[in-house]
């Protein structure tokens, strides 16, 4: 019983250690030793980009289910991809682009609801939302406001929903956009702007206000 006590300690030290190691390393030394077959530091890598990436796809497909697939498989492509990555661009960077297209493709395979779901958490869409009070009737208010907002996010062109995506839900300079991409930065201030403006066109309509 104490051997088998202190293995247990030794292996918890080793783990502890593991993760401090992984912590302190960029994304580029993870996917080095990703690609030599150690999944402990593919692991890492995908704990640190799971949020930003997840919040990537909500933005895009505005639906939960659909953006923790699309989350899902973005990593499942990026593992299976490793050894394919040259390092001519930053690993968050890749990441990115390979949400977007699983993203683009997940649309294409359900050819685009029409409706969004009324009971799902629309967090995302918080920072558009203006709202005041804690009453019932202010609460109802922002509910349906947060309704309104992702229905006509959802009904942007996939071009101009991604840009919204990574600018206004997950707060990326326009240089990072441009990376992503691998667009002219021209091109995404142009595309921003023709995307808010739809946006704003939209919401209008229903007597929604942007911040």
């Amino acid at each position: 019983m104490l051997f088998g006590g202190h293995q247990l300690e030794g292996s918890a030290a080793i783990l502890v250690e593991t993760r401090v190691m992984t912590a302190n390393l960029t994304d580029e030394q993870l996917v080095e030793l990703a690609v030599t077959s150690d999944r402990e530091a593919f692991g890492a890598l995908a704990q640190r980009w799971e949020r930003k990436i997840f919040a990537l796809c909500y933005g895009i497909l505005t639906n939960e289910e659909d953006a923790r697939d699309a989350t899902q498989e973005t990593f499942f492509s990026a593992f299976r991809n490793l050894k394919n990555f040259r390092g001519e661009a930053k690993v968050s960077s890749w990441l990115h682009r390979i949400a977007i297209n699983q993203c683009f493709t997940k649309q294409r395979r359900a050819k685009v609801r029409k409706e969004s779901s009324l009971d799902e958490d629309d967090s995302f869409v918080e920072t558009l939302i203006s709202s005041n009070g804690n009453s019932a009737s202010d609460e109802f208010e922002k509910n349906e406001k947060h309704r309104i907002i992702r229905k006509a996010v959802g009904s942007l062109p996939f071009e101009l929903r991604q840009v919204i995506a990574m600018k206004e839900f997950e707060e990326m300079t326009f240089q990072e956009i441009s990376d992503v991409l691998e667009i002219p930065l021209s091109t995404v201030k142009s595309r921003l702007y023709v995307a808010l403006n739809q946006l704003r066109s939209k919401l209008e309509k229903k007597a929604i206000e942007l911040i």
